[in-house]
């Protein structure tokens, strides 16, 4: 493994410099609450000498709009499985996996695993 040498300078300008990560998300989490575009800034951090881009704010809305897609996407692979073994309307079993995964990935368990979201 090859050790890089330190960043020597940022070509973004430096709000703050924060110990944790905690305090980098009460930051952000401020700045957002404050209607700052935070879709337009980066966490830079230097321990692991990664650079995070800020998309924007997590809402409730945007978690169950991801969990319904992947229990879309996962509630096709079983019933494609399923279909394997089933006898007669194998579309309708899929169609019934696939819309069952997106109701209950979306609609019940992302906002529930995401428990700090705002509207």
């Amino acid at each position: 493994m090859t050790q890089h040498p330190p960043i020597a300078e940022v070509d973004r300008p430096v709000v703050g410099s924060y110990p944790t990560c905690t305090g980098v998300q009460r930051a952000v989490d401020f700045l957002s609450d404050s209607k700052f575009p935070v879709e337009h800034t980066a966490i830079i951090r230097s321990d692991l000498r990664m650079v995070e881009t800020v998309l924007g704010r997590l809402t409730r809305g945007r978690a169950a709009q991801a969990g319904a897609g992947t229990g879309a996407w996962f509630g096709l692979l079983i019933g494609l499985l399923l279909s394997v073994f089933a006898a007669g309307n194998h579309h309708v079993l899929v169609l019934v996996l696939m819309l069952s995964g997106l109701a209950y990935w979306g609609a019940t368990a992302s906002p529930l695993i995401h428990p700090g979201l705002t509207r």
